[in-house]
């Protein structure tokens, strides 16, 4: 399927969440990125990371490590300055803003990701399905945890759905989930939400 947003539907914000409950924090800069990296480290087991000179194997004539380092060092081998200046000015930023967290932070911080972001979520979920089923005047229901379990949100009529944010599609295929059923695709601003709908009107 094609990578591109075919944005189907434009709908002010003000629409979709006209008054709302959730509450709002304000976190300094990278905390929430060190906050989710803890996480990450807690329950999952980090993905193996592919050895970016694998991109090369057909530029190069022998494909052995010896070969691919010397390619390497000989027409790139600037990147690994740039690299390791870029990743320690990142290691730089992170340790600063590690040091602005305390207990109170991370307890607010679990609590918008457990209440606000979840509610969040479900609200957009809602207001998509209540939106196309009145745009196609067909009826909708949540998946059960069977179905859920086979990557399916949704049913609009008789069609799965999966309901993704449009930076889904920038992700590498080695991260992306098999989906086989129409994945309804949105784009948030502050001023308007955008509907790609193009896979599930598809198939109807």
């Amino acid at each position: 399927m094609a990578n591109d947003f075919v944005v189907t539907d434009k709908i002010p914000m003000s629409e979709v969440f006209d008054d709302s409950d959730i509450e709002t924090f304000e976190f300094p800069k990278y905390t929430t990125q060190i906050m989710n990296l803890a996480n990450q480290n807690a329950w999952w087991t980090r993905p193996a990371v592919v050895w970016q000179l694998s991109e090369l194997i057909h530029e190069i004539p022998e494909n052995t490590v010896a070969w691919r380092k010397n390619w390497y060092l000989k027409h790139m081998w600037d990147k690994i300055d740039i690299a390791t200046n870029k990743v320690w000015e990142m290691v730089q930023s992170m340790e600063m803003a590690y040091s602005l967290i305390n207990k109170e932070m991370v307890r607010n911080w679990v609590y918008d990701l457990i209440i606000n972001k979840t509610a969040y979520w479900l609200m957009f979920q809602e207001y998509i399905l209540q939106f196309l089923g009145k745009k196609y005047k067909l009826q909708s229901r949540s998946a059960t945890p069977e179905e859920e379990s086979k990557n399916i949100d949704w049913y609009i009529w008789k069609i799965p759905v999966q309901i993704k944010s449009d930076t889904y599609k920038s992700k590498k295929s080695s991260v992306q989930e098999k989906i086989e059923v129409p994945i309804i695709y949105y784009k948030e601003t502050d001023k308007f939400l955008s509907i790609d709908d193009s896979e599930f009107s598809a198939m109807l």
